[in-house]
């Protein structure tokens, strides 16, 4: 990669964004070509199950929809929510990233690539959701105004490293969301469909995940800090949807996504294969932010333990009470 000649080692203080987006250029690039040759393209008309749709009522004339009608769980339909109303909100998102990371280069036709891509899942999730009639239509679209009219601002926006470092944990995060909610809801129809999506959102976690390493041999202390910052606050980009921490907590009781997921699933695993707690050399203030990480890292895991005991008495609750009731 070509570094900028007024930070040979990446250590004598804070790149600027310009700065970075510079000396990454050729990282991106390589990253892109290694994406368009492992992703596969895909027909979301493909995955939707047509010969199911029939008219609603309105100006059809059809029949409205009820919750009977409704094949998958209801966990299942909970998370199916969720993520097509994070998806919906992909024009707030590319106007983050291409206003961050830019519109030239190979950093441009990234954005617009994984724009792209990403417009799939929230098509055929909505064609599926309203074919099968999964999920109240109605419901749906009054949350799917409330959510875009309130627009989305990232928690990471205050330099180019948190985003990326954001990224990276969340569309791993986003993969573990849409494969757990495929398998839980109970339909076998769905459950092919997110894993289609999931396949996706690994190839841009892929993406994110290199592009972070790259950012670790230039400038390892301000990544440190930014990746620190990220962990630490790390919220999923549809908290913003109506009603969000209850379908949170539901999604988290039913298994889609909880702390331990979040932990040993979606943060570890990238920490890991990035190697940010063996990285060495870096100042104090570097130091400090790894400190800080691990610390953080411990009390999360003390965290979900104490949710997996809650969960655990939980469900044998439950059993005991449909023993009692069979």
């Amino acid at each position: 990669m070509t570094l900028d000649p007024a930070h040979p080692t990446g250590r004598s203080g804070d790149w600027t964004d310009a700065r970075l987006i510079y000396a990454l250029e050729e990282v991106v690039e390589t990253e892109l070509n290694r994406h368009l040759k492992a992703a596969k393209d895909w027909m979301p008309h493909e995955y939707v199950p047509w010969s199911q749709g029939r008219d609603f009522d309105g100006p059809m004339g059809g029949e409205p929809w009820s919750l009977e009608q409704s094949k998958v769980s209801d966990v299942g339909r909970t998370a199916l929510v969720v993520n097509l109303l994070t998806e919906d909100n992909l024009p707030s998102y590319h106007h983050e990233i291409a206003t961050i990371f830019g519109r030239e280069g190979a950093w441009g036709t990234w954005v617009h690539r994984w724009t792209a891509e990403e417009g799939r899942h929230g098509i055929v999730l909505r064609d599926y959701l309203l074919t099968t009639r999964a999920v109240d239509p109605v419901q749906l679209e009054n949350f799917r105004m409330a959510h875009m009219s309130e627009g989305f601002e990232s928690d990471n926006a205050h330099s180019m490293l948190h985003s990326v470092a954001y990224v990276a944990f969340q569309e791993l995060a986003t993969r573990i969301s849409h494969r757990n909610t495929g398998r839980e809801s109970g339909d076998p129809v769905c459950d092919k469909l997110l894993a289609r999506i999931a396949t996706d959102e690994n190839l841009h976690m892929v993406f994110y995940r290199n592009l972070l390493r790259a950012a670790f041999e230039i400038a390892p202390d301000q990544t440190m800090r930014a990746v620190r910052d990220v962990v630490v606050g790390f919220r999923m980009p549809g908290h913003g949807i109506p009603g969000f921490e209850r379908a949170a907590a539901r999604m988290a009781i039913g298994g889609i996504y909880n702390l331990r997921i979040h932990l040993d699933d979606v943060l570890q695993p990238v920490l890991r294969y990035l190697g940010v707690m063996e990285i060495g050399g870096l100042s104090p203030e570097g130091l400090k932010a790894q400190d800080e990480l691990g610390t953080f890292l411990g009390g999360l895991d003390s965290e979900a333990r104490i949710f997996d005991e809650r969960l655990a008495a939980r469900r044998a609750r439950l059993e005991a009470r449909r023993a009692r009731e069979s």
